[in-house]
């Protein structure tokens, strides 16, 4: 497979993680260095990092559901001061471009995370997480033009790193999003994320998750993604990482048929902790297609 040159960094093929799903400190701990040799993806893409550490939401976490699963993590991380000490030494070893995903609570927050990063070599490229409220506005950064918008330029300066921003799902207009984006020095975009969903105990009929509501992933939402990465597609002329259910080299094919750069591969991992190696391998064999036309 052909290189790819993803906002001037140099992939071996289009197949990365998603953030959050692959947890490669631990896996190195489980596999030794027959990961660095055989790592699944061609860029690794860290869990998102905060401000201040995160305990994350109280259990149960997780809930399998008949097509992928619903998760309620709540971005539980070290912090700023704690991934710089501890967890970025670490996967500065890794033999692929390291791309971290940080999240704040306000446009002071996210700059701060993209100042401190943007001094670090060792950080190819910056994910903006948009799926959290401002806390001055109330409003969901990225259900938001306007939001994303101010939210770039804010930031946009204080690094000449890519700036990845990750849509959410849930907004009203997506491709207004994207495109509000493109315009404030977004290098490129990512979607979809997870979309909101619920399980209740079997016997209580309460909520299943200890934070209630969680986030839905999987083959469940397979048809959603491959629309909004088709609808982001038209509307931006960046580069789009596709995701969502994403289990072999033909979901992988469709998303880039749809217009996509890059295609992450999340849930499929905590089945098959070389699923981005063997999807890889799967699109290898696939011819490429011209992409989906544009329907008005």
């Amino acid at each position: 497979m052909s290189p790819v040159d993803f906002c001037g960094i140099e992939l071996a093929h289009p197949i990365i993680n998603a953030s959050g799903t692959f947890d490669a400190i631990a896996a190195r701990r489980a596999f030794g260095d027959a990961l660095v040799a055989h790592f699944p993806f061609a860029a690794f893409v860290s869990k998102t990092v905060t401000v201040e550490p995160r305990q994350g939401n109280p259990p149960p976490r997780l809930w399998e559901a008949a097509a992928g699963l619903i998760n309620s993590i709540g971005l539980p991380n070290k912090g700023l001061a704690g991934y710089l000490e501890h967890d970025l030494p670490q996967l500065a070893q890794l033999p692929v471009p390291l791309i971290v995903n940080v999240m704040g609570f306000s446009r002071d927050e996210v700059a701060r995370l993209v100042t401190a990063f943007a001094q670090r070599p060792e950080v190819a490229a910056l994910e903006l997480n948009v799926s959290c409220p401002n806390v001055e506005t109330g409003t969901v950064m990225g259900a938001d033009p306007r939001e994303v918008a101010a939210l770039l330029r804010a930031v946009r300066p204080r690094t000449g790193k890519p700036l990845i921003v990750k849509l959410t799902p849930n907004a009203s207009d997506v491709p207004a999003v994207a495109a509000a984006a493109e315009q404030e020095g977004a290098s490129a975009l990512s979607l979809i994320n997870t979309i909101k969903g619920m399980a209740l105990h079997p016997r209580t009929g309460t909520p299943w998750l200890g934070g209630q509501t969680g986030g839905v992933s999987g083959p469940a939402v397979r048809a959603v993604a491959l629309a909004q990465t088709h609808a982001v597609c038209a509307a931006v002329s960046i580069p789009v990482i596709a995701m969502g259910g994403v289990q072999r080299g033909r979901d992988a094919h469709d998303l880039l048929c749809a217009g996509a750069t890059l295609v992450a591969v999340g849930t499929e991992s905590f089945r098959d902790p070389a699923a981005g190696a063997r999807i890889a391998a799967e699109l290898a064999l696939l011819h490429p297609s011209p992409s989906i036309p544009v329907n008005g």
